[in-house]
């Protein structure tokens, strides 16, 4: 006869231990996840960047990037224009003052020099002539009147000598009254001839001096037009490094052109772009910390042009002379020293943890526990924050990014 053979508890073990697994999860699960206020997570402490809180002087400074630029500039550009004949230098050499850098053609001036010439020449001609004939017009006035002095003088003789005849009746004495007016005649006419020898001098000083003036007028329009056709040889005005040269061969370039620039040796600025929200707190004169290699240069604002591009404005930093390390073009790390600086202030470092909490809150480290703690920041440098309150001088704060465990109130540190 068959016998029933009943299961020896297999199936209840297999439930007990699946209820214990269940029940293990659960408490795992509750010990870990402790409601809202009370999550803890386990972190390996080897992933983890922890700074202690220090207390010590708070530079409040905004670290920004400067370009260095010439800080003094000489623009080259054409005084009468013409065609590129000849580039005598390359870009980027060192120039001399005085020497030639580009040779240019001008034909319309040439001509205009030969004009200007043939115009000079023509009106001095013309005022030698005049001053010639003035010349000849005074010495013949002069003539006449030693002239008419020496007919008078005669006729002053013979009036003395015909009075003494006419009174022993030997003269008549209508050629007496004769020779009264004819001594009359000359004393008149010697006169006459003063006033017009006066008239004539003056009108001579007169007309001499405008010819004078105009001759001179065209001498100097003539010296100019030689300058502008002695200026299509192109020369460095000040000695520096030829920085930009704009022109080719054959080229044309028309009056007032940018043909280049020069630099001066060894005299930087830096020019840096600050928020729009920055206006009102920089002033000229405000230090600044140029950071060259190892080590910071001070200086200081220079110049602040206040003209608000894509909500940016643009300060200058003007830099010591002497400075062998830096290049034009080059970018340097500055900090632009606000003023409001304290000596004695909390300060935390910074770190990527201000990405997920925004400095509202942190992770306090107490032995291998790390407790999230409210804090409050104040302005932030290059290397600090400051707090204003959460923390204390010695505490050891986690400022490394929270993104993994934000949500954690409590890290557990492995």
């Amino acid at each position: 006869m068959d016998k029933k053979i009943e299961r020896s508890g297999l199936k209840k073990h297999f439930k007990a231990g699946v209820a214990a697994a269940v029940l293990a999860t659960t408490m795992a699960y509750a010990f870990t996840h402790q409601g809202s206020n009370g999550r803890s997570q386990n972190v390996p402490l080897d992933s983890l960047t922890i700074s202690t809180v220090t207390q010590g002087p708070f530079i409040d400074a905004l670290s920004l990037r400067g370009q260095v630029v010439p800080k003094t500039t000489i623009y080259l550009d054409t005084v009468s224009g013409g065609r590129v004949e000849e580039r005598l230098v390359e870009q980027g050499e060192y120039v001399e003052k005085g020497q030639p850098l580009v040779r240019l053609s001008n034909t319309n001036l040439q001509l205009d020099v030969m004009s200007r010439e043939a115009q000079v020449t023509e009106q001095l001609n013309f005022l030698r002539n005049t001053q010639m004939n003035m010349e000849t017009s005074r010495l013949n006035l002069r003539r006449d009147l030693l002239e008419i002095e020496r007919q008078i003088t005669h006729l002053h003789r013979r009036y003395k000598q015909s009075v003494l005849l006419a009174k022993k009746g030997v003269l008549a004495q209508d050629t007496l009254d004769e020779i009264k007016d004819d001594l009359a005649y000359y004393k008149a006419r010697k006169e006459l001839t003063k006033e017009r020898q006066k008239q004539e001098n003056t009108i001579r000083e007169v007309q001499v001096a405008q010819l004078e003036d105009s001759a001179d007028m065209l001498q100097k329009n003539l010296q100019f037009a030689r300058h502008n056709l002695d200026n299509l040889l192109i020369k460095a005005p000040v000695s520096g490094y030829l920085s930009e040269l704009d022109v080719e061969m054959g080229e044309s370039k028309e009056r007032g052109a940018r043909l280049g620039q020069i630099d001066m040796p060894n005299e930087y600025k830096l020019t840096v772009r600050l928020d729009e929200f920055y206006l009102n707190q920089v002033h000229t004169g405000m230090p600044v910390q140029v950071s060259l290699g190892t080590e910071r240069v001070s200086a200081e604002v220079s110049k602040i042009d206040s003209r608000v591009t894509n909500a940016q404005f643009q300060v200058e930093v003007a830099l010591p002379a002497g400075l062998q390390e830096i290049k034009r073009g080059q970018n340097l790390d500055v900090a632009l020293l606000l003023g409001d600086s304290k000596n004695n202030a909390l300060l935390i470092n910074r770190g990527a943890f201000y990405t997920s909490s925004g400095g509202n809150w942190v992770y306090v480290v107490s032995g291998d526990t790390a407790v999230r703690k409210n804090i409050v920041l104040g302005k932030k440098n290059r290397d600090y924050f400051e707090v204003l309150d959460g923390l204390a001088p010695g505490d050891q704060v986690i400022t490394s990014g929270y993104s993994h465990f934000d949500k954690a109130q409590i890290l557990q540190l492995n």
